[in-house]
């Protein structure tokens, strides 16, 4: 139940609290959404809170000025009001050392939870996943409070897992990890994903109907455009060949991006192109350590958001591995800037994937893992500026028509008001017995 006195009807601003392991000042990936999601709220007169751990993403280090063993209170630039919670963060995230940075997680945001179910009492408490672990304090404060409950989904995680060997599946904790996963999401009044495949997912779940709704990743068109000619970061970095190939994001186990420098060696006769890697995160070491004999491969740091238009502009086309078995688990964050630079995109997934409807048609799809077919891909385009144009052109298109932020922000408020006012339909109750 809802509380009535918070209701807009009633001329009072509608609260929410959104749990959310990332956000910002972290500067890609989940943590972008979620603080894009949290200010647009703000900004547009919903009073807005957030339960957030200490900035660490995507080196696995917690920021400089952000180490101290307590909670932080800031206020963000739409006046939303952000409870930073310590957590431990693993310096090599492994299985469990994953599990335990997320249970850190939901032990440190529990107290922070309850204060605010009690004393400032939220309509609707919205928890970002990862990290599902946080789930029962959610749902306990929901309880609490009245508040409706909605799950966002962007990565499936213990799916992921499994895919990239984190978890056994079928050990006790892999079979543990799979009822836990099956009880939270049938115990949330709305569960939302960012693709149409990760909704098929969620259905082949035995999540109800009613409770699925779409809520998509959003490129913010004002900040990342298609540049003409020639990038301005392309000199500052030091890059004079004709070509850039560019990665840029979170250098991660799960992404498959050990087909990068096989990938590079199979091309190092093209002294015409630099393949540039733009970010940080637990196989930047790795990567750099398997590209040593390769000159054409350059790694570089992350880059303000306010470059991103130029970092992405540098790129004559764009890399997005994706390991075989996880094109359906996640959806990388990263394509919507991508397409919306413009600029095609070569991507490692199956056709009938989320992550392959999506670049079907503004780029090129590989079979995941295959470094020779990556390597034919990149040559032929490189070869074919008419095509690269053609694709970029689609890619740039679809980023308005499929990821704009404006239009993706307006609907999921509307959704935010329509789960507040009446949270169960009548073709559905909450099913807390899950748990």
């Amino acid at each position: 139940m809802t509380n009535p006195g918070n209701d807009c009807a009633n001329g009072k601003a509608q609260r929410v609290l959104i749990v959310s392991l990332n956000y910002a000042p972290e500067m890609i990936a989940i943590g972008v959404y979620s603080s894009g999601m949290a200010e647009y709220m703000s900004r547009n007169g919903v009073e807005t809170h957030v339960i957030a751990a200490r900035p660490y993403y995507p080196a696995w280090r917690t920021y400089e000025g952000w180490r101290r063993p307590w909670w932080a209170l800031r206020r963000g630039p739409e006046g939303t009001r952000v409870v930073h919670c310590p957590i431990y963060v693993p310096r090599a995230p492994t299985g469990g050392r994953r599990i335990l940075h997320h249970l850190s997680f939901a032990l440190s945001a529990f107290p922070v939870l309850l204060w605010k179910a009690l004393i400032q009492r939220p309509d609707l408490i919205l928890l970002v996943a990862p990290s599902l672990i946080s789930a029962p304090g959610v749902l306990a404060a929901a309880r609490l409070s009245g508040a409706a409950t909605w799950l966002h989904v962007q990565d499936f995680e213990v799916e992921a897992a499994f895919a990239t060997g984190l978890l056994d599946q079928k050990s006790l904790v892999g079979r543990l990890a799979e009822r836990f996963e099956h009880a939270v999401l049938g115990s949330f009044d709305r569960v939302s994903s960012i693709s149409g495949p990760m909704l098929s997912r969620l259905r082949r779940k035995d999540v109800a109907e009613w409770r699925i709704t779409e809520f998509r990743n959003w490129a913010d068109i004002s900040k990342v455009k298609p540049i003409t000619g020639v990038s301005p970061l392309k000199a500052e970095l030091g890059i004079d060949t004709p070509h850039v190939a560019l990665y840029s994001g979170n250098l991660a186990n799960k992404q498959g991006l050990e087909i990068l420098p096989d990938m590079a060696r199979r091309l190092r006769h093209r002294t015409d192109l630099t393949i540039a890697v733009c970010g940080d995160g637990p196989m930047r070491g790795i990567l750099k350590q398997q590209a040593q004999d390769l000159p054409m491969m350059r790694f570089f740091p992350l880059q303000p958001v306010d470059r991103l238009s130029d970092l992405l502009g540098m790129a004559d086309l764009h890399l997005l591995p994706q390991i075989a078995g996880a094109a359906d688990l996640v959806l990388p964050s990263k394509l919507t800037n991508m397409l919306a630079s413009g600029r095609p995109v070569l991507a490692t997934a199956d056709p009938d994937t989320a992550l392959g409807q999506e670049v079907t048609g503004c780029g090129r799809l590989v079979p995941p893992g295959d470094a020779a077919a990556l390597a034919r891909e990149v040559e032929a385009l490189l070869d074919d500026a008419p095509e690269r144009t053609r694709l970029g052109a689609a890619a740039g298109a679809r980023a308005v028509e499929r990821w704009d932020m404006r239009s993706i922000l307006a609907r999921f408020r509307e959704q935010i008001h329509a789960v507040i006012r009446d949270p169960r339909p009548a073709e559905g109750q909450r099913d807390l017995s899950r748990f």
